[in-house]
């Protein structure tokens, strides 16, 4: 999954510097605002696909005694970082730039290069946002379900490219539309008004992935439903009554630690027997489940509900 994400952000990365010269060429030209504003969130983009790949690098770290449980958490730091810097060098620019068109708008010139320079890009980010679904879909077909459910928990470079690149591809419209309407209704603040819808755009791009990361990196547990379906596996292993408690943590998008309390048959109470029961539930668990890749066993007997008090016994004034 890293290397394939490895070569999904490099091509992003490749795509974005290459479309963020033309655009601020084509901006300067033209005098374009709305271009300008592209030309900074591609820009942005390029550097968080840095950031991207140092989260891909470095979450590869193998674990140590500082760190037990490995370094897979960095993927999610590093993403949050590129939403800020989508938020900082894309949204921020793009806002002020556009307002100050609209109050001093300007005749947008040289069209011929604006929209040869947004064609380009649009097939430049077309082709990397297609590798990005690609990979999105051919993982939720694996795992057995829906793109957009995938994508919610993939992993974070993945996911950042993938909102990245839609955004660029809208933003691109817009563009073009601000351009266009300038030209066509002459009046100009068109082009600061698509330049101002292109910032705030980027800045729900930047909020929906800050918070997902943010989740992520306090701590994030499987949803509802795969609880449940690692408690009934947990549950048929021979030799258990009940699962008392189940806890999980997402440490990467491909692993997640799971720490479950169980109650033990009264006849699985030696240490031998508690051994291979701990194997077998772990073995069961890993097969049908392979991101668990930490699973700590702990019998635990469930306890009793406390016995309702006799009423006759109660103290005066209780009862």
């Amino acid at each position: 999954m890293a290397d394939e994400s490895t070569g999904t952000v490099l091509l992003a990365g490749a795509a974005n510097l290459s479309i963020a010269v033309a655009k601020c060429v084509a901006g300067l030209l033209s005098g374009s605002t709305a271009l300008m504003a592209e030309a900074a969130h591609s820009v942005a983009d390029t550097l968080n696909q840095v950031f991207l790949l140092t989260a891909l690098k470095r979450s590869q770290k193998p674990a140590d005694a500082a760190h037990p449980f490995g370094y897979g958490l960095e993927r999610y730091f590093w993403a949050l970082l590129a939403a800020v810097g989508i938020f900082v060098l894309g949204a921020g620019f793009s806002i002020v730039e556009g307002i100050q068109a609209v109050l001093n708008p300007e005749p947008v010139a040289s069209l011929a290069v604006v929209y040869t320079v947004l064609a380009v890009s649009f097939v430049f980010e077309g082709a990397s946002w297609l590798r990005a679904v690609r990979q999105v879909r051919r993982e939720a077909k694996e795992e057995g379900i829906s793109a957009l459910e995938h994508l919610k928990d993939a992993e974070p470079a993945l996911k950042t490219v993938a909102f990245e690149d839609s955004a660029a591809l809208i933003g691109l419209v817009l563009a073009a539309a601000g351009v266009t309407l300038s030209v066509v209704t002459d009046h100009h603040f068109w082009d600061g008004t698509a330049s101002i819808a292109i910032g705030l755009l980027l800045i729900g791009v930047a909020f929906t992935l800050g918070r997902d990361n943010k989740a992520m990196l306090i701590g994030q547990s499987l949803s509802a439903d795969v609880q449940q379906e690692i408690r009934t596996t947990i549950a048929a292993v021979p030799g258990i009554d009940a699962v008392v408690e189940l806890l999980t943590l997402r440490m990467a998008a491909d692993e997640v630690l799971v720490v479950v309390r169980v109650d033990l048959d009264d006849s699985e109470t030696t240490g031998a027997a508690v051994e291979q029961l701990a194997e077998t539930v772990d073995r069961e668990v890993r097969e049908r489940f392979p991101t668990v890749r930490h699973l700590f066993l702990d019998p635990t007997p469930q306890a009793d509900p406390a016995p309702l008090a006799d009423p006759a016994s109660a103290p005066p004034g209780v009862r």
